[in-house]
């Protein structure tokens, strides 16, 4: 038997949706595709993102353009730091359990392949511009993929269900030349200075090994 009035009951319905979950925000990852952290953190990036309920966000920019604006030379550069970082490169990747094969130039220019992700980040979405940055980072690494020569661009290109001279003709259109600078504009403005580089609700994280600190702000907050 129901008790109370019929406006009380039309007042206090049995049951009341609950409000909409707000996405957390995404994780931003800058990575450079000469860069060896950077394949390695891009391939441990997104399963730490989902674990927490994040996405990741790529941002493909030219670590020498943020070096001078840092004022700082590429780690092999240096006679003694050089031999260690070419060392490193190697055992870092094999702690993740990652193939590695260093490039037979290194480092090497990447602004065609950026390019293309920003072209692709454009007009196909986040998941096609994630893609081709995971080929090419896989492609350098541990492919010895010459990504900087027009045949290793073709041949990702192929690889990834895309026409070369469609690929060639993004990187020398104005209009994403224009768009990779913005990116390199605004990833110094925004503080960064190397790659892979992290950004978790507004707080900077630089370095492939920075990783335990972002699991612990994402599992626990700030610290």
């Amino acid at each position: 038997m129901l008790t109370g009035s019929k406006s009380d009951r039309l007042a206090c319905p049995s049951h009341v949706a609950a409000p909409p979950v707000m996405p957390l925000p995404a994780i931003d990852f800058w990575f450079d595709f000469s860069s060896p952290y950077s394949y390695i953190a891009n391939e441990w990036v997104d399963a730490v993102a989902a674990r927490h309920g994040r996405t990741v966000r790529r941002h493909a920019i030219l670590l020498g353009v943020t070096f001078q604006a840092a004022e700082l030379r590429p780690p092999v550069a240096f006679p003694l730091k050089g031999v260690y970082s070419l060392r490193d490169f190697a055992r870092s990747a094999r702690f993740e359990g990652l193939p590695y094969l260093p490039p037979a130039d290194f480092p090497i220019p990447t602004q065609n392949a950026a390019r293309v992700f920003w072209w692709l980040q454009a007009t196909q979405g986040e998941a096609a511009a994630a893609r081709w940055a995971t080929a090419g980072l896989r492609g350098v690494f541990a492919q010895q993929l010459p990504l900087h020569q027009p045949a290793g661009l073709a041949s990702l290109a192929i690889a990834q269900g895309l026409e070369p001279d469609a690929v060639q003709a993004v990187c020398a259109d104005p209009q994403w030349k224009a768009r990779l600078k913005q990116a390199n504009d605004d990833a110094i403005a925004g503080g960064v200075f190397g790659a892979p580089f992290f950004k978790l609700d507004g707080e900077p994280f630089w370095g492939n090994d920075r990783r335990a600190q972002i699991e612990r702000w994402l599992a626990q907050g700030p610290f």
